[in-house]
């Protein structure tokens, strides 16, 4: 198992920061390898939401569903991601700071199969991904960036 953690402030409240992400269709405004989310599960997002997506690079593309399992408006989310190979089990925490919001997120990522032997790896790319996906989001909610 490789565990993933960060954090990033961004100047915005901590209710338009949830809003934005607690809704995964929004996530491809700000992650460039985010192709395609699709909700499955009809309602409010909340817990037990269910998204199919498709994440791409120059390489390729994964399936994946992700599942809420955690909504506490506007401090938390808790999910898990099931893709070929592995699970993600983790939480974003939103907390309120006088810059605006900061926050948090923690994954723990698990290999299935023959994915176990690079989890090491895992761990290393998944950091920067994450800190590259979440920087994104910071752009895009203070309006000062492009979609890379």
């Amino acid at each position: 198992m490789a565990r993933i953690s960060g954090e990033v402030v961004i100047r915005r409240t901590p209710k338009q920061v949830f809003e934005c992400v607690a809704d995964e269709r929004n996530e491809p405004s700000w992650n460039p390898r985010m192709k395609r989310v699709q909700l499955l599960t009809p309602g409010p997002v909340g817990v037990g939401t269910r998204w199919a997506a498709t994440a791409g690079t120059p390489r390729g593309s994964t399936d994946m569903v992700i599942e809420v399992t955690g909504y506490e408006a506007p401090r938390r989310l808790d999910s898990v991601t099931q893709l070929p190979g592995m699970d993600i089990v983790g939480s974003v925490l939103f907390q309120g700071v006088a810059e605006g919001t900061r926050l948090r997120w923690r994954w723990d990522v698990r290999p299935r199969g023959a994915l176990r032997a690079v989890g090491p790896l895992l761990g290393l790319v998944g950091r920067r991904q994450e800190r590259q996906t979440w920087e994104g989001l910071r752009r895009h909610l203070e309006g000062d960036g492009v979609r890379r």
